[in-house]
């Protein structure tokens, strides 16, 4: 062959693996990079062999709920050595080998113990809180704390009963999470010396929710939702605040929950979608701006939908949410933006069609979505569609009980967890 016509071969095989190369993305905060439980990867498989996805390594934990977050080809978890010190962990995503940790003392316990929430990862540093409120900027390259501080101690406020839970979002030079102090609701901190930069008033009772930053109206801003307030207190439950200096921008009375777990999910048109467990259901509202004034307009409350623990998913105009709480599980169900059940899984007339993933968690990427029953393990590969449940396949892949912690999806590795190991699953195109 001559010279002129390997080079061509040469270049249509370039072409052809650059064209056929799975599309990679990082997942390195809680919830995936854009906190919606949404990759942008693709090259998922969406078959799997009839033991499930390939298992490709294991590692022992300790307890908690906490997820794991992905960058650059490692994963960081927080977990617990015994009820003495909390301990971050860092693995190598192919292998599952550990490449090292750092530990801490953080004496006592909680209900449910363990800690709650993934680290927030970034080039250089990496960002996480403790159950008992320990918050730590670590240096990825030294290991060693850049500051720490303690939401509970530094604040005034208590340990709530079932822990600290917060996933620190990061925007331009701040840390933003919610201490739930009586003057220090939600708080943003220079991400580079640990001082307090502004905080918010009181906004509702202490729950288990985290903020989430959003532009809304054109306006960056953090989301944060509060329990139910003590009786005679006009706060909560949703409320936006401003970025610049921590001032509160709007509330909506609405809608309450007592233990408020999920996050705002944002929708097109600056509305927000709003679920919760313990009889609070659902809302929708739309935010609208003049000026400096924002007003909230509700759309629609619902008792039909409502998820304790997951972060519903927004794809192609539709809702899907594992509606599922202590008092009522639904399953899985597909809802449209204007509050009307397209479908649910669990339907009591048809005793075979009944799955209701307990309170699971899902994520999509590449137009599938993965769900993982929260109480026997299952792992469901579905094509969402507000036509019906079109599950694609299934395996059951993890044992243990309360099997909530959200996964994690990076390189066509899914991360699975329980309360004494994570798994690392090949998801992707064989």
């Amino acid at each position: 062959m001559k010279y002129g016509h390997v080079a061509t071969a040469v270049s249509f095989l370039c072409i052809f693996v650059v064209l056929g190369t799975v599309a990679r993305a990082d997942w390195p905060q809680m919830a995936g990079p854009d906190r919606n439980n949404i990759s942008s990867e693709t090259g998922l498989a969406r078959t799997w062999p009839g033991d499930g996805p390939p298992v490709l390594w294991t590692v022992a934990l300790g307890g908690g709920f906490a997820s794991p977050s992905i960058k650059d080809g490692k994963v960081y978890l927080l977990d617990r050595i015994g009820a003495e010190q909390d301990n971050l962990r860092c693995f190598d995503l192919e292998t599952g080998q550990e490449l090292w940790n750092y530990s801490y003392d953080a004496s006592g316990s909680v209900s449910h113990d363990g800690p709650r929430t993934a680290p927030t990862v970034t080039e250089d540093r990496v960002y996480f809180v403790g159950m008992l409120g320990h918050f730590t900027c670590l240096d990825l390259a030294t290991h060693k704390p850049v500051w720490t501080r303690n939401l509970c101690a530094d604040f005034g406020a208590e340990v709530p009963r079932w822990g600290v839970a917060q996933a620190p979002s990061l925007y331009k030079d701040m840390v933003i999470v919610a201490p739930q102090a009586n003057d220090a609701f939600v708080a943003a901190i220079d991400k580079n010396t640990g001082e307090v930069v502004w905080k918010t008033p009181c906004l509702g009772d202490v729950g288990y929710s985290t903020p989430v930053i959003l532009t809304l109206c054109g306006v960056d801003q953090a989301v944060m939702i509060g329990a139910t307030p003590p009786p005679g207190l006009n706060t909560g439950s949703v409320n936006g605040i401003s970025l610049e200096n921590g001032s509160v921008l709007w509330s909506y009375h609405g809608w309450e929950c007592k233990i408020p777990i999920p996050y705002a999910t944002a929708l097109p048109d600056n509305r927000l979608f709003i679920t919760g467990g313990y009889k609070a259901g659902s809302a929708m509202i739309q935010l609208n701006r003049d000026g400096d004034a924002f007003t909230v307009k509700e759309l629609f409350k619902t008792e039909e939908c409502g998820s304790q623990i997951q972060q519903p998913i927004f794809y192609q105009n539709y809702l899907y949410v594992n509606s599922n709480s202590n008092e009522q599980e639904d399953g899985m169900m597909c809802l449209t933006l204007d509050g009307k059940i397209r479908w649910k899984t669990r339907d009591t007339r048809i005793a075979w069609f009944s799955t209701t993933f307990e309170r699971g968690p899902l994520l999509l990427a590449d137009g599938l979505i993965l769900n993982l029953d929260g109480k026997y393990g299952t792992l469901h590969l579905i094509e969402p569609s507000p036509e019906g449940y079109k599950e694609l396949a299934k395996a059951t892949v993890l044992e243990g009980k309360q099997l909530w912690s959200p996964m994690a999806l990076s390189r066509g590795r899914l991360l699975i967890r329980s309360h004494t190991e994570m798994k690392c699953l090949n998801v992707g195109t064989p």
